[in-house]
């Protein structure tokens, strides 16, 4: 009887850790998840520094547009104005067209002030 306690009690142990052990590596595969996605949108955002400068201000002297005052919600509606043809611009309307609307948003959500 006690044998059979025994095996039965060193199943258990090996069934608790193992359970603990991928909940580990599932908390940790998500957080990987998690710095992927945010380095994926991060980069998206970055594509903007080239025209409107790694703080939003533009170019002085230029014609480029201040988008570090816009909110994300007024940000991704100009997007989508470019990118269906219904806001005019020199480059933005052919740039805008090469993002998804799941990307467009997430541009505007890592740019655009939040309110």
């Amino acid at each position: 009887m006690q044998k059979k306690y025994l095996k039965l009690n060193c199943l258990m142990t090996a069934l608790v850790t193992t359970l603990l052990g991928l909940s580990f590596v599932n908390t940790s595969i998500a957080a990987q998840i998690s710095d992927a996605s945010q380095l994926y949108i991060s980069s998206l955002a970055a594509s903007c520094a080239n025209c409107h400068g790694t703080n939003g201000n533009g170019v002085v002297g230029a014609s480029i547009p201040l988008i570090n005052t816009l909110t994300s919600k007024q940000m991704l509606t100009q997007l989508q104005e470019y990118k269906n043809g219904t806001r005019e611009g020199t480059i933005m309307p052919q740039l805008s067209k090469g993002y998804t609307d799941e990307q467009l948003a997430a541009i505007a959500a890592q740019l655009g002030q939040k309110q």
